[in-house]
């Protein structure tokens, strides 16, 4: 296991998950940019469908229910889980 993975818990699908407070999204017409303030690090939001359910992971009890209450078809959740996991790998996402 690389260094990096070990100070990031396995993303977790039926986890509850929340933006983080030290992230900001800026709108673009793709989806977003998320900045980090604490990390640094720049993600790209790559659909405006991603960036909703970015903003309203808090609001579910965990991030595979997230995708569906905001629509996400089966056949594209493996893609989306994908990029929360990715997100939550950049402390962009925390566990809520």
């Amino acid at each position: 296991m690389p260094p990096e993975a070990w100070d990031h818990p396995a993303f977790e699908p039926d986890g509850p998950y929340a933006l983080s407070p030290n992230v900001a999204l800026r709108p673009e017409p793709f989806g977003a940019l998320a900045y980090h303030f604490g990390n640094r690090r720049l993600s790209f939001l790559k659909t405006p469908l991603l960036v909703t359910v970015v903003q309203g992971l808090h609001k579910h009890r965990s991030a595979r229910a997230a995708l569906s209450a905001h629509g996400v078809a089966r056949h594209e959740e493996r893609g989306y889980l994908s990029a929360l996991a990715s997100l939550a790998r950049a402390d962009m996402i925390v566990r809520a």
